[in-house]
């Protein structure tokens, strides 16, 4: 398995559909670094295309999830920016700077398997900018949040302002993004940003293990269309919608994990699924 600077690859327990993928920079808050964004995608990209996999758990180690992009990497796009002596083309690789960046991002909703993430300590920033991508979302008691980028001059630009509305409303997302104040796991519960709070780090532990071994028992088939049609339909309107998932089910609907379900079914065992 492929070594990382930023990032940690673990299949728990062995031999098990679950993968989980740490951000791996405890002594820094595991805030974004550079590195973290070239090899984000890969990873994410190498758990996507192996058949072991079925569903990732993505977490922070140490005492936090992610305390943001890392100041250095800020400051250096924005020297490399202020360097160039013709404005249009310093404006024209700031934005592809950024775009990279959102990329890295994104690359959560391009994975066909699940990604859920279990958050502890500090999600801000950039933080919740990954976690606005991921799939399903818990947290710890201790957990806190915050929209961070306004009071760093900055325009939240990797997600947060297009996702976050989608998940705990327009309202709630405009007022959390322009003050930049910092809220509790509780509050992030009570906004449908997180799905269940948990008492400690070990108790998420256990939770989310139970959770995503559940999702990693079921038809890859059906997880991984489910992921892809509420991802497409987000973006369709109610017909349209209707129409991709008629059209993806006519694919993939009559397949060996069909019969496998309903022999289990009636034969009241636990189906056993192909990998992906």
């Amino acid at each position: 398995m492929e070594k990382f600077k930023t990032l940690e690859i673990v299949q728990k327990p062995p031999n098990s559909g679950v993968f989980h993928l740490n951000l791996n920079r405890p002594s820094h808050r595991n805030a974004l670094s550079r590195d973290f964004f070239s090899e984000f995608p890969k990873a994410l990209a190498s758990l996507d295309q192996n058949p072991d996999v079925n569903v990732v758990v993505l977490s922070g180690a140490g005492a936090h999830f992610c305390a943001g992009i890392d100041l250095t990497t800020l400051g250096s796009i924005s020297d490399s920016t202020l360097s160039g002596s013709d404005r249009g083309r310093s404006g024209e690789k700031l934005r592809r700077d950024i775009k990279f960046l959102q990329d890295a991002v994104t690359s959560i909703e391009r994975c066909r398997k699940p990604v859920i993430a279990a958050i502890h300590g500090a999600c801000i920033g950039g933080g919740v900018d990954i976690v606005t991508a991921c799939d399903v979302r818990f947290c710890t008691e201790d957990a806190f949040f915050s929209v961070k980028e306004v009071d760093l001059a900055i325009t939240a630009d990797l997600g947060s302002l297009q996702r976050l509305p989608a998940i705990v409303g327009y309202g709630h997302a405009m007022e959390l993004a322009l003050t930049g104040r910092r809220f509790s796991g509780s509050e992030a519960k009570d906004l449908g940003l997180v799905s269940r709070i948990f008492g400690s780090k070990e108790e998420m532990d256990r939770g989310v293990t139970l959770v995503a071994e559940g999702i990693a028992s079921k038809s890859p088939l059906a997880v991984t269309g489910t992921k892809a049609v509420l991802l497409r339909s987000r973006d369709l309107s109610l017909d349209q919608g209707l129409d991709y998932v008629a059209t993806w089910n006519s694919a993939m609907l009559v397949s060996d994990d069909l019969t496998e379900a309903i022999s289990a079914y009636t034969q009241k065992r636990n189906p056993v699924f192909s990998k992906l």
